[in-house]
């Protein structure tokens, strides 16, 4: 072997090392980023400005893969998590939704409808039930032109949806104005019955919750509907009719 392909062996084995240097050095980097950033996820991006309460969907996010550890938990979410969701308020684009934004889903039936009621807090019994509790709600009718004064049952078996805290509200009649403390209470009803609750919340001197066995199975037949001075033993006189 003469010097020249002594020289030439010499420069190969060194482009060997250097690459073999190279190559080890690039996968170090590798994965000293790779452990730095760790696995990736895909959470959803706003491609526009979204108004509140406008639909999600396809048309208005875009999936993004990004790395676990820089998003929380709630934004890890499927489109079919979001699709038909809505948010309370405007998202920019480039907004990544999560899911503690989503206003909550309705878990109404397709006949029934959410209706809020303002329940005394001293002679309710919103402080007893809970929302997925069922209550009769009975109407005190007193002061209402062509009724009789009476008690009377508007639905019987309704499911509480939520409960708020309680509030001060203003109530003004012939003796002048009055504050009282109610709790409103959401109720999920029928259209029908979403009417009689609306007129006796603004008619009837008031409105009460009658909570209910948690036995479902209670047989409840022979159960009157309505109470007046008739079954005292008195009349019951429509107001506005002499006597």
């Amino acid at each position: 072997m003469n010097p020249r392909q002594r020289r030439g062996l010499v420069f190969m084995a060194i482009s060997v090392l250097v690459a073999l240097a190279t190559f080890f050095v690039v996968t170090g980097y590798v994965s000293n980023v790779n452990s730095q950033v760790g696995s990736r996820v895909t959470v959803y991006r706003a491609t526009k400005a979204i108004e509140p309460y406008t639909a999600l969907s396809a048309d208005n996010l875009e999936p993004v893969e990004v790395p676990e550890r820089w998003v929380s938990k709630s934004s890890v979410l499927r489109m079919d998590d979001l699709q038909g969701r809505r948010v309370g308020f405007r998202l920019n684009a480039g907004s990544t939704v999560s899911g503690d934004m989503l206003i909550p889903s309705s878990s109404l039936k397709q006949d029934e409808r959410e209706v809020a009621v303002n329940v005394n807090s001293v002679t309710g019994v919103a402080g007893r039930v809970r929302p997925g509790d069922r209550v009769d709600i009975y109407a005190v009718f007193a002061e209402v032109p062509g009724l009789p004064k009476t008690v009377k049952v508007l639905a019987r078996d309704i499911r509480v949806v939520s409960i708020a805290g309680e509030q001060q509200v203003t109530k003004s009649d012939e003796q002048g104005v009055e504050e009282q403390s109610v709790i409103p209470v959401t109720l999920a009803v029928v259209p029908k019955v979403a009417m009689s609750l609306t007129y006796a919340a603004n008619f009837a001197a008031e409105v009460r919750l009658v909570a209910l066995p948690n036995d479902v199975g209670t047989n409840r037949n022979g159960e009157i509907d309505k109470f007046d001075a008739s079954q005292l033993g008195g009349k019951a006189i429509p107001e506005g009719v002499d006597q």
